[in-house]
């Protein structure tokens, strides 16, 4: 958990300093306010690029020097940075204990999951949207997945930009860049096969409460073949891939399925309720998994959730999260947080009370 966060120049935040408490953290205010900006903020103390998906630029404060930091100290005391310079906008700095690392190293200090109101079209939204979603699941269980899915990454935007050049590619070239797409392409797929598998068992044998129980698998591209197997249908692919544009197999295509158990209706065709209760019942189990697997639950950022749960659920909520790791919750009023009762820090613009 967090002990200490502050951050400086970060979006409307100039200089602001919060010593959240180890379960509910609970930031209100009026719209515009910068509660979503906090939770974006500590979401950048994992790897990836936050929960907006934004660039670093554009997090930077305006009127300000035109670089930002975010900083925090875990409960062990272990510090942790993250941010960027004036003179490098769009270069992100990382240091843990003051020493510069990659920001694929957060993912061995700090577990960070979030939902946003974003995400209620999780279900609806192109395959690569639920990619990250089962990525980010994946990350809190296996993290190298950072590293194997940015090396992956790398490979196939070179191995495209080789296919798409008007000479023919040495091939020689083209195998070398197969063999590390196979290689952290199979790496990938068996920490998502992982995920998934265990969650599902996890969902399974819930009881269905005011959460619906949500049925996952994979879907699309699934790599059960060995990493020999993934860089023979590349070389094989190299003319159709050449053709599309794109390369058309490996785990970049997968998606994840997602199912109401109890009706047997895929997530799509169900209500926008109902869409949310799944989605709600995947991170909480996710989150009981982690705790269960590390010893350290994550953090969850729960942005704007109560305001769109029936009292009944917002109850069932609070009640499922007692205990179980920090849980940042934003909304406009306070009485949204009436059920957590004492069992809170409670963050204003400037004003803390327990």
């Amino acid at each position: 958990m967090l002990a200490r966060l502050v951050l400086t120049d970060f979006r409307n935040h100039a200089d602001a300093v919060m010593a959240p408490g180890p379960g509910f953290v609970v930031l209100t205010g009026e719209n515009g306010a910068g509660k979503t900006n906090v939770l974006e903020a500590v979401s950048l103390l994992a790897p990836g690029r936050g929960l907006r998906r934004a660039s670093l630029s554009d997090m930077a404060r305006q009127g300000g020097p035109g670089g930002f930091g975010v900083a925090a100290t875990l409960a062990d005391t272990t510090e942790i940075a993250t941010g960027t310079q004036p003179s490098a906008p769009e270069r992100r700095i990382v240091r843990i204990q003051s020493a510069p690392v990659a920001a694929t190293a957060l993912a061995e200090w700090l577990t960070v999951l979030w939902l946003t109101p974003a995400m209620d079209r999780l279900f609806t939204e192109p395959a690569s949207e639920r990619r990250r979603f089962l990525d980010r699941l994946t990350l809190a269980f296996s993290p190298a997945h950072a590293v194997h899915s940015n090396r992956y990454d790398a490979a196939m935007r070179a191995r495209n930009r080789l296919l798409a050049e008007a000479v023919p590619p040495d091939p020689e070239w083209l195998s070398a860049l197969e063999a590390q797409m196979a290689e952290h392409g199979a790496a990938i797929d068996r920490a998502r096969r992982d995920t998934v598998l265990t969650l599902a068992d996890a969902l399974a044998d819930r009881p269905e409460g005011p959460f619906a129980r949500a049925g996952i698998a994979l879907d699309g591209w699934t790599g059960e073949a060995s990493a020999a197997d993934l860089a023979g249908d590349l070389a094989q692919g190299r003319r159709r891939d050449a053709v599309a544009g794109r390369t058309l197999v490996g785990p970049h295509r997968t998606d994840l399925a997602v199912a109401h158990l109890t009706k047997n209706q895929p997530a799509a065709l169900c209500s926008t309720g109902e869409q949310k209760a799944l989605l709600l019942g995947i991170v909480v189990a996710h989150a009981d998994l982690v705790a269960a697997r590390t010893g350290h639950p994550p953090v969850l950022l729960l942005d704007e959730v109560a305001a769109h749960l029936d009292p009944v659920r917002r109850a069932a909520l609070f009640e499922r999260l007692s205990g179980k790791g920090q849980v940042w919750m934003t909304g406009t009023e306070d009485a949204l947080f009436d059920g957590l009762g004492t069992n809170a820090v409670r963050l204003t613009l400037g004003a803390v009370s327990r």
